[in-house]
């Protein structure tokens, strides 16, 4: 099979609840940088109802307020075996912030609300009176330095069965208590970072493509791709101040 006729379908969980800060654009690069490395893109958004797809190659989901959190809560856990069944075969995801939270075990609103998560990361999230605001820097063993920009009142922490994504370098992360940012379970990366993330940090968008690549076609030929534009991007955004 040539590289022209593979294809690859990227799900979006909950555009119209949880896409925040940007977030959409996480699934537009992911579509654009997947074409210039020589596959067809199909992109389906799933919001609460809908069937879920039977060929799923990449899970995208952002960030949301409580109330989009709470809304939902119950269709996610209608959807969480099937999540669940694909994270263990190796699909690979991005969740951000809200959904990164729910992928978790749970997260305790100000008030006290528990909104359960579906337990995928081995994480938990308690909402403080600080919020967590501004540009952030970390440094991950994988991808190098990491850029992007927080806002939560979320603070979570990982357990024995997840892996921060990298150590902050400038800025919160996951809370004020550790210097880590972000979880990662197998080919699941979690984290706060907006901005939204993955214009200025490529390389995380073309490890999900190479690790959804591979999964289906059992190889990944990368192509050269001109990032000019998103190294201007990461060398002002490292100039802006916390």
């Amino acid at each position: 099979m040539s590289e022209s006729t593979k294809s690859l379908t990227i799900l979006h969980l909950y555009p119209r609840d949880m896409n925040i800060y940007g977030d959409w654009g996480n699934v537009l690069v992911l579509k654009r940088r997947a074409q210039w490395h020589g596959y067809k893109v199909k992109i389906i958004d799933y919001n609460p109802g809908d069937t879920f797809p039977r060929d799923v190659d990449i899970v995208v989901g952002g960030g949301g307020q409580d109330s989009g959190q709470d809304k939902i809560q119950a269709d996610l856990h209608t959807i969480g075996p099937q999540l669940k069944a694909l994270a263990d075969n190796g699909t690979p995801m991005l969740v951000i912030c809200g959904l990164y939270q729910l992928f978790g075990t749970f997260f305790q609103t100000h008030d006290g609300h528990i909104i359960n998560g579906i337990g995928i990361l081995d994480i938990e999230t308690v909402a403080k009176s600080k919020r967590l605001i501004g540009n952030i820097t970390i440094q991950s063993d994988t991808f190098g330095e990491i850029i992007g920009y927080e806002n939560h009142s979320g603070q979570t922490f990982l357990h024995e069965g997840a892996l921060p994504l990298g150590t902050v370098e400038r800025g919160a992360g996951n809370n004020d208590q550790d210097n880590s940012e972000g979880a990662c379970w197998k080919n699941i990366i979690g984290s706060y970072m907006h901005g939204s993330l993955l214009p200025k940090n490529p390389a995380i968008a073309d490890w999900l493509i190479k690790q959804a690549a591979t999964k289906k076609y059992g190889s990944f030929k990368p192509q050269t791709i001109d990032d000019r534009f998103a190294d201007l991007a990461r060398e002002h955004a490292r100039k802006r101040p916390r």
